[in-house]
């Protein structure tokens, strides 16, 4: 066994989680009040009602439905409830979970109702949940590790210090065989060049750069001129930072100095080419982003953050790290790790980028992140347009 190899729970299509949830999935934004219910019955069980799954179509509609079914198909989840307004939909959403072969149910509300719906449904959640609870951790190697990476809330320190921290593990963990993502396409205005040139071949840089400059194509059409009050953010700019290419350089550099990117992604998308570090076309709102990443499979998120950012995720653990001294110390209940001593030279790159890891292992272990601690479980669906 490896030196960085932790405990996990190994699902039947061989993939590993580092929690064991059962999840209420609701369809659509009419089975959120059954969903809930169902949770508050079950306990121990875990609800996500969400806005959406109502006359969505093209490829609105296929991406609710990657969002959907990665969601429940993730390794940190051991089995699933959906519920459903109608049958059909709910049906295309267990198909896909079921191809995981893990425990899933579906139930539709129409022709049925609440009362009846909410007291089957929660009669199969009981089974998952007692079944789930005598899953065990096993011991796994660290090339079985998805690890999805975001900053939030960026500053000065951000790319000094916390986003470094997170490539400097990309660049010890990437040769290990782990699986990495990146995304937040508007966050990278400024440095696409950059960007593109870190793919590992041109095909790949060229495919980034073509969704790139799909989004551009999007602020064009809707006549903005800039991106002002979006990029940077208003906390970006009491941090220090002053124009989106300095927000951008600080976020590239969460990838590292060596590691390049295998190939891009639609928004949850699965991976596919194997082992490494991978883009995904995400939005960089912080919640829609972790909630794409989790929903294509990754299983633990590293979040640098400046000013301070609370961001969690019902499915995929959030570890916060920050190098900004005055966040440490004022939102200490939101900070996993403080890599402020970077800047008083304190601790050097490579130092930080090994208490991440160990971070990291801890929390595959079973250690709760301060996210999951303060209950924070935001989870939202990425619209890509307006419904029918």
């Amino acid at each position: 066994m490896g030196r960085f190899d932790f405990h996990g729970y190994r699902r039947d299509n061989g993939r590993v989680g580092i929690r064991n949830h059962v999840v209420i999935l609701p369809l659509d934004d009419l089975s959120n009040a059954a969903s809930e219910a169902v949770a508050h019955n079950i306990k121990g069980t875990l609800a996500l009602p969400h806005a959406y799954g109502r006359l969505q179509f093209g490829e609105d509609l296929e991406l609710f439905f990657r969002t959907l079914i990665g969601t429940g198909s993730n390794p940190n989840v051991a089995a699933c409830v959906v519920i459903g307004i109608e049958p059909g939909w709910t049906a295309r959403v267990v198909d896909g979970i079921a191809t995981t072969g893990k425990p899933v149910a579906g139930f539709a509300i129409e022709e049925n109702g609440d009362i009846s719906t909410i007291a089957a449904a929660s009669r199969k959640a009981r089974e998952f949940m007692q079944w789930a609870s005598e899953r065990r951790r096993e011991r796994c190697a660290i090339e079985e590790l998805f690890v999805s990476v975001k900053c939030g809330e960026s500053d000065t320190t951000s790319g000094l210090g916390s986003c470094p921290t997170v490539g400097n593990l990309i660049d010890k963990l990437d040769p290990l065989g782990v699986t990495t993502c990146f995304g937040e396409t508007s966050e990278l205005t400024g440095a696409e060049t950059v960007c593109a040139s870190r793919a590992a071949t041109p095909e790949v840089g060229a495919r980034f750069m073509a969704v790139f400059d799909a989004y551009q194509e999007v602020i064009n059409r809707h006549k903005t001129s800039d991106l002002s009050d979006s990029q940077p953010t208003k906390g970006n700019i009491i941090g220090g930072l002053t124009t989106i290419e300095e927000k951008a350089f600080g976020n590239l550099a969460k990838i590292g100095r060596k590691t390049k990117y295998i190939d891009v992604l639609k928004p949850a998308e699965a991976p596919a080419r194997g082992p490494g570090l991978y883009y995904m076309d995400t939005s960089s709102a912080a919640a829609e982003c972790v909630t794409l990443q989790a929903a294509s499979g990754f299983v633990v998120h590293l979040f640098p953050t400046g000013q301070g950012n609370v961001i969690g995720n019902p499915i995929e653990p959030v570890i916060k790290l920050t190098a900004n001294p005055r966040t440490a110390r004022t939102m200490v209940e939101h900070i996993d790790l403080d890599v402020s001593g970077i800047l008083r030279r304190e601790l050097t790159l490579d130092q930080a980028g090994d208490l991440l890891i160990d971070m990291v292992i801890r929390t595959c272990n079973g250690r709760l992140t301060c996210a999951e601690v303060m209950g924070h479980r935001e989870f939202v669906m990425t619209k890509l347009y307006q419904s029918a």
